[in-house]
C-alpha cells in the first residue's frame, strides 16, 4: 500500500481512539440498573464478551437493580469518569426525574449519553389459560370487575407501565399494574399463572412464544412485526396515532473525556454492525438497531423525558 499523508492520519486516528479505552489498567464494568435475564441484561452481557475481544480487556457486567433503576444509575453517575464504567440502561431512565421524589441522580446533568442502540416495540400477552384474545377483551374484563385484572411490568416508571396507564385511561377502565424489578421476575409470574398479563418489550415477550404458556394480544408499533402478525397494534385497537417504542442505551459519568466517549461509541458500533451480531439482536430481541452516537443520543434522550415526563406527572405516577 502507498503511504499517504492520508493514510498516515487515518491510521493515527484510529490508533487515537482505541487506547482510550484499552489502556487502562482497571477493569471496565457494564452496569445494568435490573436482575439478571432481562433484555437489558442480555444486550450487556452480548457486549461483555465482544468488548474483552476488541479491547484485549476484562469487562464484567454488574447488576444493580432497584428504586425504578436509580441504583445503577446513581451508582455509575459516582463513578471515576475515566472509561471503567458505563451504564447499559433501558428506557425507564428517561423517568427517573419525574417519578421519584429524591432521585439521588440528575440524569440529564450526571450522566452523559454514549450511544442509543435501538428500539422494539412494547407488547402485551396474557398467561395462556386467561381467556383474553384481544386487548378487548381485557377492557370487557376490566368494565365488568374492575381491578380484577392484573398485569406485570419491568418496574413502575417504564414506557410499558405509563403506556398501559394511559391505554386504560383512553378505554376508560382500571387494569391493576404489579411492578417487577426487571423483566425475568415479571416474566416467571406471568407464566406461573400469578399475574394475568405482561407489558413488555417486543424481546421480552416473544421469547417465551415458543412455549405456548403466552398469548401475545396487543403491541404498540406503528406497524405489524412479522413474529406476531396476526397480534393486533394499538393504533388497529382503536387508540389513534398510540405507539410505545422501548429503548436500550449506554451511558457514562459526566466529565469522561470525550476522546473515552467516542471510543466507546465507535467499538459499540463496531461490534452491533457485525452481521452476525445485529442479526443476533434483530431476531432475538426484536430490535430496529438505530447505532446513534451521542449527540443523536442526547436529542432523543431529551425527548424521551419531557414525553414521559408528562404521562408521569398527569396520572400522579410514583415509585
Amino acid at each position: 500500500m502507498k503511504i499517504t499523508r492520508r493514510n498516515l492520519l487515518a491510521a493515527s486516528a484510529a490508533f487515537a481512539v482505541t487506547p482510550a479505552l484499552a489502556q487502562g489498567a482497571k477493569n471496565m464494568t457494564l452496569v445494568v440498573p435490573f436482575p439478571p435475564g432481562g433484555s437489558t441484561d442480555a444486550l450487556a452481557r452480548l457486549l461483555q464478551s465482544h468488548l474483552q475481544t476488541k479491547l484485549s480487556r476484562t469487562v464484567l457486567v454488574e447488576n444493580k437493580s432497584g428504586a425504578a433503576g436509580s441504583l445503577g444509575a446513581i451508582q455509575v453517575a459516582k463513578s471515576a469518569p475515566d472509561g471503567a464504567t458505563f451504564l447499559v440502561t433501558f428506557d425507564s431512565h428517561a423517568v427517573i426525574p419525574s417519578i421519584l421524589e429524591k432521585p439521588g441522580v440528575d440524569v440529564e446533568k450526571d450522566l452523559v449519553p454514549v450511544f442509543l442502540v435501538g428500539t422494539a416495540p412494547y407488547v402485551v400477552a396474557a398467561n395462556a389459560e386467561r381467556p383474553y384474545k384481544n386487548f378487548a377483551d381485557v377492557v370487557a374484563a376490566c368494565k365488568k370487575n374492575p381491578g380484577a385484572v392484573k398485569y406485570a411490568s419491568v418496574g413502575i416508571g417504564t414506557l410499558g407501565h405509563l403506556a398501559m396507564t394511559v391505554l386504560g385511561k383512553k378505554a376508560g377502565v382500571e387494569i391493576t399494574h404489579v411492578p417487577y424489578r426487571g423483566g425475568g421476575p415479571a416474566m416467571n409470574d406471568v407464566l406461573g399463572g400469578h399475574v394475568d398479563m405482561i407489558v413488555g418489550s417486543a424481546a421480552l415477550i416473544t421469547a417465551q412464544l415458543g412455549t405456548n404458556m403466552l398469548r401475545p394480544i396487543l403491541q404498540m408499533g406503528r406497524e405489524r412485526m412479522p413474529v406476531l402478525k396476526d397480534t393486533q397494534t394499538a393504533i388497529e385497537a382503536g387508540f389513534p396515532d398510540f405507539e410505545t417504542l422501548a429503548w436500550w442505551g449506554i451511558f457514562a459519568p459526566k466529565d469522561t473525556p470525550a476522546d473515552v466517549i467516542a471510543a466507546m461509541a465507535k467499538s459499540v458500533k463496531e461490534i452491533l454492525s457485525e452481521p452476525a451480531v445485529a442479526t443476533q439482536l434483530q431476531e432475538t430481541q426484536q430490535m430496529t438497531l438505530l447505532l446513534a452516537d451521542g449527540k443523536a443520543f442526547s436529542t432523543f434522550f431529551a425527548k424521551q423525558v419531557g414525553i414521559w415526563g408528562q404521562v408521569v406527572r398527569e396520572n400522579n405516577i410514583k415509585a
